[in-house]
Parts: structure tokens; sequence; C-alpha cells
């Protein structure tokens, strides 16, 4: 079994910054790319940012130069630094990440999210 969890979410005033955690563990053998995504109430769920094994990222234009995603692969592990934020930033977020078992099966897997939430 695998299982991502993420932690860092909180409420955080407009210009505030926050860093979400993601860390894996169970039965793996190997992390390819993970990622970031966030819904906020009564709208799809959205890719934020990503990373991949060879720690190439990408980025919504909506948090270029405000967030950045770094991984630890010793540590199975996935942040999201968030400076900057903005009250249209609010919404759950999500970690996913493809992950190879140690029974060779190739899957995407999914975190139960964390809430951030901007106000003042």
């Amino acid at each position: 079994q695998v299982q991502l969890v993420e932690s860092g979410g909180d409420l955080v005033q407009p210009g505030g910054s926050l860093r979400l955690s993601c860390a894996a563990s169970g039965s793996i053998l190997s992390i390819g790319t993970m990622a970031w995504y966030r819904q906020a109430p009564g709208k799809q769920r959205d890719l934020v940012a990503g990373i991949t094994n060879g720690r190439i990222t990408n980025y919504v234009d909506s948090v270029k130069g405000r967030f950045t995603i770094s991984r630890d692969n010793a540590k199975k592990t996935v942040y999201l630094q968030m400076n900057s934020l903005k009250p249209e930033d609010t919404a759950a977020y999500y970690c996913a990440a493809d992950i190879i078992t140690k029974n060779l099966v190739r899957s995407d897997y999914w975190g139960q999210g964390t809430q951030v939430t901007v106000a003042s």
C-alpha cells in the first residue's frame, strides 16, 4: 500500500507565506513526477505545479514567481513554498505522485488534501 500525506495548510493573511509538505510512504520502488493541485469550492481541481524526478518544474501562470515546488527524494517528500499569498489562492491543496510499487505496479496516487485559506 502507498499513502501520500499532506500537511502545512492554514489560515494566513494576504501577503503571507505557507509551506506545504507531502510525504509518500509504503511499498514504493520509485517515484516519478510529483505535483500539487488545488480545488476551490464549486470549481474543478487544477494543476498548480509539478516537478519531475530530475527536478524539472512547471507552474500555472497565476503562481509563477510566488510559489516554488521542490522535492527531497530521500525523504519521498514534495514541498510547495507559497509566498505573497492572495485570497484567490484559497483552496484545498492536494499532492499527487506517479509511483511504481515494489510489485512493479505503476499508478497515480493522491493525498487527502490540506486546506489553505487566505483572508484578513
